[in-house]
């Protein structure tokens, strides 16, 4: 049994460390995640090598994967369906999840011949990342690489936003989505980030299709989906998709709005814990969904789950790399929902 199955992109992220000049000389928006080409990716990492930019850190990425890396490694029993090439990275790719707890079915996962997606992330001083990716062989993910038993067994389903923009996944999500209604998987959507609300926001209403239990996303995203002027404007509206909306916004309080069998809303601002230095925010808003699912599907309060989510990603944002070590999650854990 599994406590959630998540289904998403397989990347292997390459991190670099570069001021804004640098970034200028690149066609990188910052703060925002753009698709490229293997082309386009190779003339990006000759661009920073012509800089003489080396990668600070090699680690296994991808939205979804990452919340699943953290629910794990907090304790739930996470499962993951993506497709990688039958290379080394590919190879590098599974194995972490692995280690960490997150469980795959190696021979839907692995396309023969294919090449393992990658992210260049560029970091600069003020912790914001900027991300290009080159999808890879997961651009092609589809319903054979879906474990479909795996959501049988599954008490939650999780989408990361980024699917929205895959045309070959929509058949197999439309799938996933009727299986989960018929057996009652609640199912939680993550908008992932901004790009995906402005250039797939058709794709993401139809992952969210007639409604899911829960939408993760920060103030921005959360204001250009739903075309608001606040925060709180925005929790509320999302709940025509969804019984719970989840907003972060940065430093400041997160908005929990859930939504009654009723129609009723309540509203609860939890406050983000103080950061001392923000060095790098790849990863946070994945780690945030990944810890406050972990948290609900233990059934924790609201009020904890926020605690505990907005906890992690505050220790992610201090250090290089998207998530943390199995031993810091556990910590965490303990100390906020043991309390």
């Amino acid at each position: 049994m599994y406590d959630v199955m998540a289904v998403g992109n397989a990347l292997v992220d390459h991190e670099y460390l570069l001021n804004d000049e640098q970034l200028t000389q690149t066609s990188l928006a910052k703060g925002s995640m753009t698709l490229a080409s293997l082309e386009e990716q190779t003339q990006l990492l000759k661009e920073f090598e012509a800089q003489q930019l080396q990668p600070s850190k090699q680690t296994g990425g991808g939205s979804a994967a990452n919340a699943m890396f953290a629910f794990a490694s907090l304790g739930g029993k996470s499962f993951y369906g993506c497709r990688v090439g039958d290379d080394k990275a590919g190879e590098f790719y599974l194995a972490d999840l692995n280690q960490a707890g997150v469980a795959t079915t190696f021979e839907k996962s692995v396309s023969a011949g294919g090449v393992t997606g990658s992210c260049v992330v560029a970091i600069t001083p003020d912790g914001e990342r900027t991300m290009q990716t080159f999808l890879g062989t997961s651009s092609d993910i589809n319903e054979g690489n879906i474990d479909f038993d795996a959501l049988t067994q599954s008490s939650w389903l999780y989408f990361e936003g980024y699917l929205a923009m895959s045309e070959s996944l929509r058949p197999a999500l439309q799938k996933l989505r009727q299986q989960a209604k018929a057996n009652n998987t609640k199912i939680a959507v993550s908008f992932a980030d901004p790009a995906v609300v402005n250039f797939a926001k058709e794709g993401l209403l139809e992952v969210l299709g007639d409604g899911v239990d829960t939408i993760f996303c920060n103030a921005e995203e959360a204001q250009l989906f739903t075309e608001t002027d606040s925060i709180t404007e925005a929790a509320q509206a999302l709940t025509q998709y969804c019984h719970l909306a989840v907003v972060t916004n940065s430093a400041d309080d997160t908005i929990i709005c859930e939504k009654a069998e009723d129609g009723s809303i309540t509203l609860l601002d939890v406050p983000t814990p103080n950061v001392d230095k923000v060095i790098d925010t790849n990863g946070a808003g994945d780690n945030y969904s990944g810890a406050f699912l972990y948290a609900l599907s233990q059934n924790h309060s609201l009020a904890q789950c926020g605690q505990l989510a907005g906890t992690v990603a505050s220790q992610v944002v201090q250090q290089f790399g998207p998530r943390l070590s199995v031993a810091q999650y556990q910590h965490l854990a303990q100390n906020i929902l043991s309390a």
